[in-house]
């Protein structure tokens, strides 16, 4: 995957029937952090959103890949079950994983761009560092 020049940031790319979300930064967590938002601004307008809650998860895993799916899925969850998507994130290491802190705002109440995440997917899936900082590449089905 060729980066661009930004030390973080994310984009959507081109993908048949589901959503392809490419993240870039610095650190793991950043790039954890970038993707989030990739996921969520597929879906949303976040432009304007107001956080009303704040959610805090202890995500735990094997592997990087592991962690990236965990995180996007507590994402994906907390939309389903509560209508809440997070507009700041921020992901802090611990042992054997991370900590995320999520500013939520209501999802109900942002412009829809696009079709919600239903599920993160094993296909495809990217995520390591090399020369240019933390990548990930992830497809999660709409």
């Amino acid at each position: 995957m060729d980066l661009p020049p930004e030390s973080a940031g994310r984009r959507s790319v081109p993908h048949t029937a589901d959503l392809r979300v490419e993240a870039w930064g610095a650190t793991r967590e950043e790039c954890l952090e970038q993707a989030v938002h990739g996921v969520c601004e597929s879906f949303l307008d976040l432009r304007g959103a107001r956080a009303v809650g704040r959610r805090e998860a202890a995500v735990l895993a094997g592997s990087d890949e592991e962690l990236l799916v965990a995180l996007l899925e507590e994402v994906v969850y907390w939309l389903d079950a509560e209508g809440e998507a997070p507009v700041g994130v921020e992901v802090t290491p611990v042992d054997g994983g991370v900590h995320a802190v999520l500013r939520m705002a209501d999802a109900r109440s942002c412009p829809v761009v696009g079709a919600a995440p239903k599920a993160v997917t094993w296909h495809g899936l990217e995520f390591g560092r090399g020369a240019a900082g933390w990548r990930c590449a992830v497809t999660v089905d709409v």
